[in-house]
């Protein structure tokens, strides 16, 4: 049995973290922090776990959260998480990391997008990054992994394939992404109002949204050479769920059944990456921790959409199959 411990319990993503964990095995839920007064009950906050757990959420320092538990998922916000982790290491903890602090490899890139200066510099460039679809043997020993953003998830896990195979340019990427309100948080915002959101698309954040660099990073990896991207996202008047559409050219001639060739190969023994023949909808993720990836060529240029549940697969869930993988449970384990 491992014992755990969730920072920052009280977002929509703590929520479906809590809710998988409930479930597993071989996790046992001690500890839940915010810095609310009084120590609320967390059913008080989150009203779906009512008769399902009782622990309050606590207001704890690292060294009392290391002392009740051997793996901490952080859901704290950008550049606070990294202030936690040093001291949870150093008290024997192992972490799971939902925020940005540990995405990027470079400070400097960090301060760009984040405008913050990194509390944990010199570290960030040993971290894991929590994709186990590409880099399962590193994360089994990791001591601290980077989980990956929710659109990066969705855009990698189609494009890492073919780029790793020379099927596609790494230099011209296009990448168009739509996502549920819930992937804003749960903090309340002007965009994510219900007036301002409801019955409408919108973009956001073109060519500065910061989910940028961590794409363009890791597919820079699986591709062994530098890979630019152009990514638009966009808010839709739903819960949850991203749709992710990419578009990219072929560095030779090729066919659709040779594009599903590759990803089928990559994805043969990875569980939660469906690829799929029809064109997939968000509604066919939603509530799962799979990804469903297609792939059409179309005039002579390469088209994937990609479809996960952005609180599982681009969260909660993918923490929890790092989790598995960090401890030897086998990776499925709560996630079925």
């Amino acid at each position: 049995m491992t014992r755990v411990a969730i920072l920052g319990a009280t977002g929509y993503t703590a929520l479906e973290l809590i809710k998988i964990l409930l479930r597993h095995p071989d996790a046992e839920l001690t500890a839940l922090t915010s810095r609310q007064e009084g120590n609320p009950p967390v059913a008080t906050i989150h009203p779906s776990l009512s008769s399902r757990l009782d622990l309050a959420l606590e207001n704890l320092t690292p060294a009392q959260v290391t002392a009740r538990a051997d793996c901490v998922f952080s859901c704290l916000p950008h550049g606070v998480s990294a202030t936690w982790v040093p001291a949870l290491l150093e008290g024997g903890a192992r972490v799971v990391d939902f925020s940005a602090d540990y995405r990027l490899d470079d400070p400097r890139t960090y301060a760009e997008w984040y405008a913050l200066d990194h509390p944990d510099p010199d570290r960030m460039s040993e971290v894991v990054y929590g994709l186990p679809e590409l880099f399962r043997e590193r994360i089994v020993d990791a001591p601290l992994v980077a989980n990956p953003g929710c659109y990066p998830t969705a855009a990698i896990l189609a494009l890492a394939p073919l780029l790793q195979a020379e099927m596609i340019d790494p230099k011209d990427v296009v990448i168009d992404s739509k996502s549920g309100v819930s992937g804003a948080g749960r903090s309340p915002k002007l965009m994510t109002h219900y007036p301002e959101c409801n019955e409408s698309i919108s973009a956001y954040n073109v060519g500065r949204h910061r989910h940028t660099p961590e794409i363009e990073l890791i597919l820079s990896h699986a591709a062994g050479k530098d890979v630019q991207v152009i990514f638009t996202p966009h808010l839709v008047p739903m819960d949850r769920g991203i749709l992710t559409t990419t578009y990219t050219r072929p560095v030779k001639e090729t066919t659709e059944d040779a594009l599903f060739e590759c990803l089928d190969n990559f994805y043969a023994n990875h569980p939660f990456v469906r690829v799929v023949e029809h064109l997939p909808a968000t509604k066919d993720s939603v509530g799962t921790n799979f990804c469903d990836v297609t792939v059409r060529l179309v005039r002579g240029r390469v088209v994937t959409i990609s479809c996960i549940d952005n609180l599982i697969k681009g969260a909660a869930g993918a923490a929890v199959q790092n989790f598995n993988l960090m401890y030897g449970y086998p990776e499925t384990t709560a996630l079925d």
